[in-house]
């Protein structure tokens, strides 16, 4: 039996519903949150939490949720569910709304969901997108429920074999991926775009950044396929480090190279010393 939390309450799946009004499902009206969890203890709550008040403020909610209200939920889902290695869903919404894009006062709604995941893959292949991000947009770098572009895009990846799909930016410049963020290594040095291509502010991105080195500097897309990589990986709260073995049909030199499997050997150190780093 699951459990998930909705405005204050812990039920159980069944009884976890919303109304057909809540304006997350009518226009995507939403952010939202997904965090590791490990040994039963969700990873870097803190830095998502964080995240989580950026993404509102991106919206223009006019109100933002407690932390202290959500990490507790955080806590209550997982040890309802015994979740061990595992997935939790954070999702705030605007609360009900109109049938369109206008909003009207409501209450907005929390809702804090829970799951187990399998292994994670120590590779991936990736595609890139005929599509760019709007580097631009209103919404660039915030975590919205508004993730339909995502899917498509995602879709269309893995229709043609890969397991992620790549976005350039309308610069043509490398930006991240439908759910992840993306990590190359040219002359020995290890780059991940900036914030400015457009992309999220990953939190396991931050982490590599700010712990265990790497620089931010823009690229064109096409610097993928160029021979200047010599490898490359993928970030995410749940991919963690996940070596880069083909783009398109292009084979990386080496997968998983020294680099990325030093990054994930030392990530799993920092998971295992730090669970709120």
């Amino acid at each position: 039996m699951a459990y998930v939390y909705v405005n204050g309450s812990l039920v159980e799946e069944s009884e976890g519903v919303i109304s057909v009004f809540d304006h997350g499902v009518v226009a995507g009206d939403g952010v939202f949150e997904a965090l590791a969890v490990y040994d039963g203890t969700p990873f870097a709550v803190r830095r998502h939490l964080e995240r989580l008040a950026r993404s509102v403020a991106g919206m223009r909610m006019s109100v933002a949720p407690d932390p202290v209200t959500v990490e507790a939920a955080i806590y209550d889902v997982v040890k309802a569910n015994q979740i061990g290695f595992g997935k939790v869903r954070v999702t705030y919404t605007a609360g009900d709304g109109p049938l369109g894009s206008d909003r009207m006062p409501s209450q907005p709604r929390l809702v804090v969901a829970a799951a187990p995941l399998g292994p994670i893959a120590p590779t991936a292949k990736v595609a890139v997108s005929l599509w760019p991000r709007n580097e631009r947009g209103i919404l660039a770098g915030v975590k919205t429920t508004s993730y339909a572009e995502n899917v498509v895009g995602l879709s269309w990846a893995i229709a043609r074999g890969a397991d992620e799909i790549i976005f350039p930016n309308t610069k043509g410049e490398l930006c991240e991926g439908s759910g992840s963020n993306i990590f190359v290594v040219v002359d020995g040095e290890l780059i991940t775009p900036t914030l400015a291509s457009g992309c999220l502010a990953g939190v396991t991105r931050d982490l590599i950044v700010e712990h265990l080195g790497g620089v931010e500097r823009d690229l064109p897309v096409e610097v993928l396929k160029s021979g200047l990589v010599k490898e490359a990986f993928l970030s995410s709260s749940l991919r963690e480090a996940q070596a880069i073995t083909f783009v398109d049909d292009y084979a990386m030199p080496v997968a998983p190279g020294p680099v990325s499997l030093e990054i994930s050997r030392r990530f799993r150190e920092l998971i295992k010393d730090n669970l709120n780093p």
